[in-house]
């Protein structure tokens, strides 16, 4: 019933996005089970002792150090919310010491292999499924916006005399990314071919499924993964990957580190940084390719 009344607070009064509520739902769900199973105690029960060991019992489990922060932190929000709602007297989670995340450069897609991918006319045809396909690595690497934002948009939030598109971000930030002419007009290519399909259901999404329902997660990861397959050899093959790919590419080429972090609708600068690193490699690389004595 707490866990219930904390989901229906993300949901309602934070608005957050269904795939964060999705997370925070099955983080916290794991974590209700291990304590009633391993210590038959409710939430307000629980003390610090008993998180260490929920902690303990998924390192043994092998689970990553982003994965565990991330349980952590959903765990957290949980205590901050049974605090302010006087369901718990203390927070357990004060005590709790997160393990250190080792630093990883983002994973990107250089940009001569993306128009390799997108321009050579070798991996897309003229059906529907195909022409969409396109459309979605396109406005993922050309807009750096998210998977989640990338579901949620709707043919008309594409304005094809500005050349823009309006993105609803997390905590229902709304943006506004420039996009280029030829975009523009792919864009509205699809939406002339998707009219033509007569699907049943007449939905506002821009992405729908090959029988016009709204696109889904999974549905776009098999699309970028396929497709990335053909120019990457990364492990990581993600809707993100060309997230961090559009952000590189766009630092890489001079662009002002305040300009993309309005571009990629971060809270921070911090958050935008971590780009500044790979940039840096590619510097070094650079160097030692041309100076005599690097």
């Amino acid at each position: 019933m707490l866990l219930k009344s904390f989901i229906t607070y993300l949901t309602h009064e934070k608005r957050y996005s269904p795939h964060t509520i999705t997370s925070y739902q099955t983080d916290l769900d794991q974590f209700e089970e291990y304590i009633k199973n391993t210590f038959h105690l409710n939430f307000p029960e629980i003390k610090h002792t008993h998180i260490r060991s929920y902690m303990v019992n998924l390192m043994e489990e092998k689970k990553s150090e982003n994965s565990i922060n991330r349980k952590i932190s959903a765990i957290r929000s949980l205590y901050k919310f049974l605090l302010k709602e006087e369901k718990v007297s203390q927070n357990p989670t004060i005590l709790i010491k997160a393990p250190k995340i080792p630093k990883r450069l983002p994973v990107f897609i250089d940009s001569q292999k993306m128009d390799q991918l997108l321009d050579s006319g070798h991996h897309f045809n003229e059906s529907f499924e195909s022409v969409r396909d396109h459309l979605v690595i396109e406005l993922l690497f050309g807009t750096g916006m998210r998977l989640a934002e990338l579901i949620q948009l709707k043919d008309t939030d594409i304005d094809v005399y500005s050349g823009t598109i309006k993105v609803l971000g997390k905590r229902n930030k709304e943006r506004i990314i420039p996009i280029n002419k030829p975009l523009v007009n792919q864009v509205n290519s699809y939406i002339e071919l998707k009219k033509l399909q007569n699907f049943d259901n007449n939905l506002p999404n821009l992405i729908v499924t090959n029988t016009g329902a709204a696109a889904y997660p999974k549905l776009v990861y098999r699309i970028v993964t396929s497709y990335l397959n053909h120019i990457s050899t990364n492990d990581k093959k993600s809707p993100h990957v060309l997230r961090h790919s559009y952000a590189t590419t766009l630092l890489n080429a001079g662009a002002d580190l305040n300009a993309i972090k309005e571009l990629l609708g971060h809270a921070s600068l911090a958050a935008t940084q971590v780009y500044t690193h790979n940039s840096i490699e590619r510097l070094k690389t650079i160097y030692k390719q041309a100076h005599p004595k690097a």
